[in-house]
């Protein structure tokens, strides 16, 4: 059996940086903690990240723990983001249209289709293998909705909250089984200021 486990990172500063790079808030730090608790007794053969810094440091502890070396795919990146993108009623737009996108913007098909490419990878290069994987929001939530239709919008406005967010997808070589949310922390969404 391949299990994957994908871990939404903690709770970002928007303070400084770019989106690529912001890090972790103090608050984030200590919950990137609840997820490495949870999984310390889980024996990881590999672990795979966005590039982006949030991600990294989410699962840093893990890594640094079982001693993995760490691999980034710029296609776990979280959506790019286009002028005015981050209210509920552009979250409800995209996700009622998967091509829509605001200007300069990524729509959610095309966040879907990179991140399905690098799952697919990771599948075939870690066949009956067991993963951790650094990702983010919105890149999970059309990973989850690649195989569970039913996650739409109302889903996704679920987890907006949960940072970091745990749940583990399992498959009998690369045909897709199921999936088991693990863990959660949530936290009150402010966006990108």
């Amino acid at each position: 059996m391949t299990q994957l486990y994908f871990v939404r990172h903690a709770q970002p500063s928007y303070r400084l940086g770019t989106d690529s790079t912001y890090a972790l808030s103090e608050e984030g730090r200590q919950d990137r903690m609840k997820a490495a608790e949870l999984l310390y007794s889980v024996s990881f053969d590999a672990a795979v990240s966005s590039p982006y810094r949030r991600s990294i440091e989410t699962i840093r502890p893990l890594i640094d723990a079982q001693r993995l070396s760490l691999e980034t795919d710029d296609r776990l990146r979280e959506r790019d983001k286009g002028e005015g993108s981050n209210h509920h009623e552009m979250f409800r737009r995209r996700w009622a249209d998967f091509s829509y996108h605001e200007k300069d913007g990524e729509c959610l098909a095309d966040v879907q289709t990179r991140n399905m490419a690098a799952v697919n990878d990771i599948l075939k290069k870690y066949c009956d293998k067991t993963v951790l994987i650094g990702t983010h929001g919105t890149a999970l939530s059309t990973i989850i909705h690649y195989y569970d239709h039913s996650f739409g919008f109302s889903g996704f406005m679920r987890i907006i909250d949960y940072m970091p967010y745990v749940i583990r997808f399992d498959y009998e070589g690369q045909t897709f089984v199921g999936m088991e949310e693990l863990l959660y922390v949530a936290k009150e969404y402010h966006g990108v200021k």
